[in-house]
């Protein structure tokens, strides 16, 4: 089987900056495929690296797509090497929508966390997302003096409504010295804060352990388990916390389903500010894997204007 093989680059500016402890970014660059069948069935896919998370870069997506011929078969998805695990993702979950008995999954189950901007902005935010129908959302720390965190975790938690649920995340921000303290700060409100996650730097995987071990207050690895290979490694090494799996650059969709079916790890799937099309990729791993009933990170609409969080399919032609 030949499937003719095209595809566009794309971007979309935020409608706010995201911050993070990696910096600032202003717009989301992405490449969007299309596969078309004999019977002419037309798939969609997405690929949407983050290169200072562990993707591959956006440069190396596109000479990958330049050099494949116009016609492809699975045996060259299939054969997409582990370092373009966005390409992985984009690919197969193209080949995915064209298979002859396409999944049934129900979406209906899921339940979605908001994501909060860094600072004090998050103080005017959390109730627009909470009329919204969001329960559980998602709060960038390490990026600002900890002092001045913590002065605004604690005005948020107070305003959030009791029912509410919190993440914390540090993106490899913290020392461990303020890790410790944040963790202390968590421990008497352990039914508001689900987790801190990514507290320390990648090779800092030991001191992420021990602190998993010696606090209630649960830790998730994010950048550390950036893609499957990572999220293999740290299990290996006896990581038995929360792994958050963005399924956009995690790699295979079929390698990390025989993961975790094979292994009951603790999963959150998250986005990557993609559009629809790879949104409903990720969704459809995340209902079909999804554990412990968490919140998917995938409330990330208000970071874009209407049109751009819903990118249609139409919108081809005009790319």
């Amino acid at each position: 089987m030949k499937y003719q093989f095209s595809y566009r680059s794309i971007h979309q500016k935020f409608t706010r900056p995201v911050i993070t402890n990696h910096g600032s970014w202003e717009i989301r660059e992405s490449v969007i495929i299309r596969l078309i069948d004999v019977r002419g069935r037309v798939s969609w896919g997405e690929i949407s690296p983050i290169y200072w998370f562990g993707s591959e870069t956006l440069e190396q997506v596109l000479d990958f797509c330049r050099q494949l011929p116009t016609k492809i078969t699975p045996e060259i998805i299939f054969d997409i090497p582990d370092k373009l695990p966005a390409c992985q993702f984009g690919f197969e979950s193209a080949l995915e929508n064209l298979s002859e008995k396409p999944k049934l999954i129900n979406y209906d189950n899921l339940n979605y966390s908001g994501l909060l901007s860094a600072g004090e902005d998050a103080l005017n935010q959390w109730e627009s997302l909470w009329k919204q129908g969001y329960k559980t959302f998602k709060w960038k720390i390490g990026v600002d003096e900890i002092a001045k965190e913590l002065e605004i975790f604690n005005l948020l938690i107070q305003q959030l409504p009791i029912s509410g649920k919190l993440r914390l995340d540090a993106n490899g921000g913290l020392s461990y010295e303020s890790a410790v303290l944040w963790l202390k700060t968590c421990e008497n409100l352990k039914n508001r804060i689900e987790f801190i996650e990514q507290p320390l730097t990648l090779d800092k995987f030991p001191e992420m352990l021990e602190l998993s071990n010696n606090y209630s207050t649960k830790i998730a690895l994010d950048e550390s388990v950036a893609t499957l290979q990572q999220l293999k490694s740290c299990y290996k090494q006896g990581w038995r916390g929360i792994f958050v799996i963005k399924p956009g650059i995690v790699g295979s969709p079929s390698q990390l389903r025989k993961f975790c079916q094979q292994y009951p790890i603790d999963i959150v799937f998250s986005s990557v500010f993609e559009t629809r099309i790879g949104r409903q990729a990720a969704l459809k791993l995340a209902a079909e894997l999804s554990r412990n009933n968490r919140a998917v990170g995938f409330g990330i609409n208000h970071y874009f204007t209407e049109k751009e969080a819903n990118w249609p399919q139409s919108l081809w032609n005009n790319l």
